[in-house]
């Protein structure tokens, strides 16, 4: 079925319906491929496009209108960041009523053929956040290779736990009710610090984060908007307010790891 739908019962589960949420800034000659790809699994897709103009503008119109059944598009005038660009598609997600979002990046660096063993483990624990862990090729460059082991290992920190392998990856199926709630006390990064404090947050709040190697390649043509020193000082301030949370919730943190089977 195209929007994810599964049929509905009169007993047993609550009906689990995924859909695909992409957010986008300026990767009009990769979206069209990463639509491809998607198209098969049959999921309801929006594309948030996060203040592109032009040329992305008649890019993502032209897949709109090509893929309507199945495709929709919300445009923001101006950059309002990635955070805000996932969770706008969230909140429409939740208003057709759709359980779960599948979030995957624009640029085609995601395997979209591990998608069915990503929903396969969230199907099986629909309370969880299932995360894509990268296996990477020799495409990936360095210095973000090793940024992310230092992220890692910060978040082991903050958490007390090394249940999030990878908190990175913008490969990954949400709960949306949950993600909204978290998004909503107004607490989380609104551009690349997003991916990481969401998922911190939403494992404070006790979600389960749940692991499933996927394949990932760095296009040699693709487009990074990743700025070394302002992201770096973004995420230097989100882990700041993340050791801070840490510290209020050590308690709590510490009790549920006393619990943790050995």
């Amino acid at each position: 079925m195209v929007d994810g739908e599964l049929p509905v019962q009169d007993s047993g589960p609550a009906p689990y319906r995924p859909c695909i949420v992409i957010p986008f800034y300026r990767h009009e000659g990769a979206i069209a491929d990463t639509i491809e790809r998607l198209k098969p699994f049959g999921l309801s897709c929006w594309i948030v496009d996060d203040g592109s103009g032009e040329p992305s503008r008649d890019v993502l119109h032209t897949i709109a209108q090509r893929e309507a059944n199945w495709v929709r598009l919300t445009s923001y005038a101006k950059n309002r960041g990635k955070g805000e660009a996932v969770m706008t598609g969230f909140r429409e997600a939740h208003a057709a009523g759709f359980t779960h979002v599948v979030q995957i990046d624009a640029d085609g660096q995601h395997d979209a053929s591990d998608l069915p063993r990503l929903l396969s483990v969230s199907r099986a624990q629909p309370q969880a956040l299932v995360t894509g862990i990268p296996v990477y090729d020799q495409s990936v460059p360095r210095a973000r290779l090793y940024g992310r082991y230092l992220t890692h290992v910060l978040v082991w920190v903050h958490t007390l736990s090394l249940q999030i392998r990878d908190s990175m990856c913008g490969f990954r199926v949400y709960p949306v009710d949950t993600a909204l709630a978290v998004w909503n006390q107004g607490r989380v990064g609104r551009r690349m610090e997003f991916d990481t404090e969401i998922m911190v947050r939403m494992f404070w709040r006790g979600v389960p984060v749940r692991s499933v190697p996927t394949r990932v390649t760095y296009p040699a043509d693709g487009v990074s908007h990743f700025h070394m020193v302002r992201e770096n000082l973004r995420l230097a301030w989100m882990h700041l307010r993340l050791l801070a949370g840490m510290c209020l919730r050590l308690p709590r943190l510490l009790w549920l790891l006393w619990r943790r089977p050995a």
